[in-house]
């Protein structure tokens, strides 16, 4: 039996969260960047950028300093494992969404999600 038939097959799927590249909402945790152990950000000169160049979601940023684009971040954390000063540490999103919430009700200066 030939493969003829079954080039034409696609996906049933519909759209979620996560289509189009973007996370979602079933990201476990994200990378942040500790600007005081980051080298790029200390010497204030391009350096390093080793996150950049591991990352494969290509969500790192090669400025001074880095920056991570958090819709698109999945969380793998190749970028922490890969840093060699160990700048960046993974922090569960769970507890950044009560800390946003804490934040928000004591600011009470911009809308709350």
């Amino acid at each position: 039996m030939g493969t003829r038939g079954y080039r034409y097959k696609t996906s049933h799927s519909l759209a979620g969260p996560g289509d189009g590249g973007k996370t979602g909402s079933w990201r476990v945790q994200r990378p942040v960047i500790d600007l005081e152990r980051c080298t790029p950000a200390r010497r204030k000169a391009e350096a390093c950028f080793i996150c950049w160049l591991y990352c494969p979601d290509c969500v790192i940023s090669r400025s001074i300093p880095p920056t991570i684009d958090y819709e698109y971040c999945k969380g793998c954390a190749i970028c922490a494992e890969e840093c060699p000063t160990k700048a960046i540490t993974m922090v569960d999103e769970a507890g950044r969404q009560e800390d946003d919430e804490q934040t928000c009700s004591l600011e009470g200066s911009r809308p709350c999600t």
